[in-house]
């Protein structure tokens, strides 16, 4: 059976632990506060799932997805996770990270940054810009009607292979977007990010223009979610224009 690690157990990677038990996929999960603290999430997600160190979790997964807080990437096991397809959702968020000159000035991209620390895994960028509560309310079963699809990007072609099956099997399709150096295409602020995936993107638009001025935990719109085709997420990803990172308050 395949098993999927993931080193992260906020809402992106809780998300994605519930898509892959509904496949039929063993989950190890892991955080930075230990197995310990983990025993009400693996709980309530089910048999399937186990709570491990983020060592452990790299060791076991057959792909490994990673979704911790940027400015804590350097605490990844980068000698476990050699070798392995790594997922990466990881986004820049100035409010949080604080400010990364190299990001700011655009030398790099997030998801590269993050590849300098792993040296021996293969990175794809995935599941950056989608919200948890819409990974959950548009996965699909292959071949419906109204699939959405996301954006992936790597270097590896052979992983971003391995990681558009894992989507797949999660609920999604994908769209290439080319090598981690075109990730800016689906980080905060563009058009594929977030917004896309919303049944009432004004809504959403003004949520994200005044995180700078929210409480610490606030709390995004109600939306049930819209599908996103491959095709219109092609659209989005060949008219995107970067932002200017520097410029990034959220």
């Amino acid at each position: 059976m395949a098993t999927l690690g993931i080193i992260g157990s906020g809402n992106i990677g809780t998300a994605i632990a519930r898509l892959a038990v509904a496949a039929g996929m063993d989950v190890v999960l892991a955080n930075s506060r230990g197995p310990e603290s983990l025993a009400g999430k693996v709980a309530e997600l089910g048999e399937r799932v186990r709570a491990a160190t983020p060592q452990e979790a790299a060791r076991a997964g057959d792909w490994v997805v990673v979704s911790i807080p940027l400015d804590r990437y350097r605490e990844l096991p980068a000698a476990e996770l050699a070798g392995k397809t790594v997922l990466d959702t990881i986004n820049y968020y100035p409010i949080r990270d604080g400010r990364i000159e190299v990001l700011d000035a655009e030398e790099t991209t997030t998801t590269e940054l993050v590849q300098g620390h792993l040296t021996g895994a293969k990175l794809v960028k995935a599941f950056n810009n989608i919200s948890a509560f819409h990974i959950a309310s548009l996965a699909r079963p292959a071949g419906a009607a109204d699939r959405t699809a996301l954006p992936i990007a790597g270097n590896d072609p052979e992983a971003n292979v391995a990681a558009a099956a894992l989507i797949d099997k999660l609920g999604f399709d994908t769209v290439d977007a080319g090598s981690l150096a075109e990730t800016w295409r689906f980080e905060p602020e563009t058009p594929a990010y977030a917004v896309a995936y919303c049944a009432h993107p004004e809504a959403m638009r003004a949520f994200l223009a005044d995180l700078p001025n929210a409480g610490p935990t606030p709390s995004p719109p109600d939306d049930p979610g819209a599908p996103l085709p491959a095709g219109k997420l092609r659209t989005l990803l060949a008219d995107a224009h970067r932002p200017p990172v520097a410029d990034r308050v959220m």
